[in-house]
């Protein structure tokens, strides 16, 4: 039996990062163009049999539409769908920063985690932290939804939310929880080391996760619409981290890549 993986950037990620676990490349026939090539380019260098299939018999292999599949897949060996995306990604991008992590709770949609774990890609981020119960698994809807990003960004399963963060704060990081009503991410210092909490579709952040947060982290909402859902608030209190911690330089104070300032209590 093997795992099915489906969507021209999960495909070519997985191909790119661990060749080794893809039995077969399946394209549907009459797929050309660019990409089709590059697929073709990166199985033909790690000697990955690639087979042509019927669109219609492709789309029975990964059960979606042809709208979501695109007309790739690859058959990799049972489990390593999740197991690609659990602990650290070797070869992981350069730009990665160590010192943000998100912790992420109850995110039930499998397609939310994988819209979450590309933010988190796009933005940088260190790991992403995953609560195990009560969360969506790493399964081949996640990993389309990621754009392939899960091929690249850590993610961690954790059993406890409050011990994490207190292994966190043991090592110095700032933890802030992100949810209604908190202080605009824009007005908090988001440079040095920085633990970023959200909390799933429904009820938010758990309320001793809260409870153990140095601050509260919010975005005002203008509109009718009480809050965002989870990859886009994710995104937006993110990209106030980068934005500070690139302004703030490699090398200032408190920037990223720098020893941050002691813990103090209370908030800073």
């Amino acid at each position: 039996m093997t795992d099915v993986l489906y969507g021209f950037h999960p495909v070519r990620e997985a191909l790119r990062h661990r060749p080794h676990e893809i039995a077969r490349v399946l394209v549907a026939r009459g797929r050309g163009g660019g990409r089709r090539r590059e697929v073709e380019r990166h199985a033909r260098r790690h000697g990955v049999e690639l087979v042509a299939l019927p669109e219609a018999e492709l789309t029975a292999r990964t059960g979606r539409p042809a709208a979501v599949h695109n007309g790739f897949a690859a058959e990799v060996r049972p489990g390593a769908a999740r197991a690609a995306v659990t602990g650290p990604a070797a070869g992981g991008a350069v730009s990665r920063d160590d010192a943000l992590v998100v912790l992420v709770e109850d995110v039930q949609d499998p397609r939310n985690l994988g819209a979450l774990m590309r933010v988190c890609e796009g933005a940088g981020v260190g790991r992403l932290l995953v609560r195990d119960r009560g969360s969506a698994p790493v399964s081949p809807v996640a990993i389309k939804a990621s754009a392939g990003a899960s091929e690249w960004l850590p993610v961690e399963r954790i059993t406890n939310s409050a011990q994490e963060i207190e292994r966190l704060k043991a090592d110095g990081f700032w933890v802030y929880g992100v949810a209604p009503g908190g202080e605009p991410a824009w007005q908090v210092d988001l440079t040095g080391k920085v633990a970023l909490c959200l909390g799933g579709e429904e009820k938010g952040l758990r309320h001793r996760t809260e409870g153990l947060c140095d601050k509260l982290v919010g975005l005002p909402m203008r509109g009718r619409v009480e809050s965002l859902n989870l990859a886009t608030a994710a995104a937006a209190v993110l990209w106030e981290a980068v934005r500070q911690r690139t302004a703030q330089g490699p090398d200032s104070p408190g920037g990223p890549g720098t020893a941050p300032l002691p813990r103090r209590g209370g908030c800073r």
